[in-house]
């Protein structure tokens, strides 16, 4: 960015409230990018939020399932979640752990609850690959709690990073491909914070507790718990925390522009690359 041009105020271009969905063996969340109102947000295929108190919404887990062409990001805040795959990697998420999977070729792998009660709650995002990196070999960039640098900017302000930038702190995810930003940001009431976004990216921001706005003065735009803002028209990104104070994600990465042949767990560029996915599925090659 050139220092010598004001950078302009980014803005909520739109808003979306999530939709109840179920997935895996019937566990049951929130989808806010993957469905109608919102089928993507280029790289960004999928949000899932997922949070409940009741071991049956989540007991049942994510049995085996394959994945080719993209990855998958799961951030725990609450619950254990055990994860296998048919290479021999194996891991366990617990509270405040996030794996980043990038998929690639294909892999066939579970995602199964390591509790029987309690709370479990988190997100899942599916970021696209480029044509030229989806059939690369899978790999895992996984990080406990105490591996994810948290940053106080200002007085008020706590921004734990996954991936990105903030005062000169970076999240331990890389993949440059789509050049990530992932923040966990929390607002005390009545608290404004002021951040740049990469400049071309597209960007969103997930309010999962209490309420905030995003801009300043005519142009601010109220955005509460459930809620995505689809953010745009500039680099300078402005919220404050209302009287309840709030917890959001802040997301950005850069669009591919490519084609998307999509279906279930497959993301191709081609329709003719996605029935091969299948194949190569159905005859054992992940």
């Amino acid at each position: 960015m050139n220092a010598s041009v004001p950078a302009s105020d980014a803005r909520v271009l739109r808003k979306v409230r999530g939709i109840p969905a179920s997935d895996g063996a019937g566990v049951k969340l929130t989808r806010v990018i993957g469905g109608g109102m919102l089928p993507d947000l280029d790289p960004f295929l999928l949000l899932d939020e997922f949070g409940t108190d009741r071991p049956e919404d989540y007991l049942a887990g994510f049995p085996d399932h394959p994945h080719r062409g993209f990855e998958t990001v799961t951030y725990m805040l609450d619950g254990r979640m055990r994860h296998r795959d048919n290479h021999g990697n194996e891991g366990l998420l617990v509270p405040g752990s996030v794996q980043w999977m990038t998929a690639g070729r294909g892999l066939v792998h579970s995602e199964m609850p390591e509790q029987q009660e309690g709370r479990m709650r988190g997100f899942q995002l599916w970021v696209n690959l480029p044509a030229k990196d989806k059939m690369t070999a899978p790999r895992y960039q996984e990080f406990p709690p105490e591996q994810l640098p948290v940053v106080a900017p200002a007085e008020g302000v706590g921004v734990k990073l996954i991936a990105g930038e903030v005062e000169g702190v970076r999240g331990p995810i890389v993949q440059p491909a789509t050049d990530p930003l992932y923040l966990d940001v929390s607002l005390a009431p009545g608290v404004r914070w002021t951040h740049g976004l990469p400049s071309g990216h597209n960007a969103f921001a997930y309010v999962f507790e209490g309420a905030l706005a995003v801009g300043e003065g005519e142009d601010a735009r109220p955005v509460s718990a459930g809620e995505l803002a689809v953010l745009g028209g500039g680099e300078r990104l402005v919220l404050a925390g209302d009287a309840q104070g709030a917890r959001l994600l802040l997301v950005a990465g850069r669009p591919l522009r490519e084609p998307v042949a999509r279906h279930g767990p497959f993301v191709m560029n081609t329709r003719e690359e996605l029935m091969q996915a299948f194949v190569d599925y159905q005859q054992g090659r992940f």
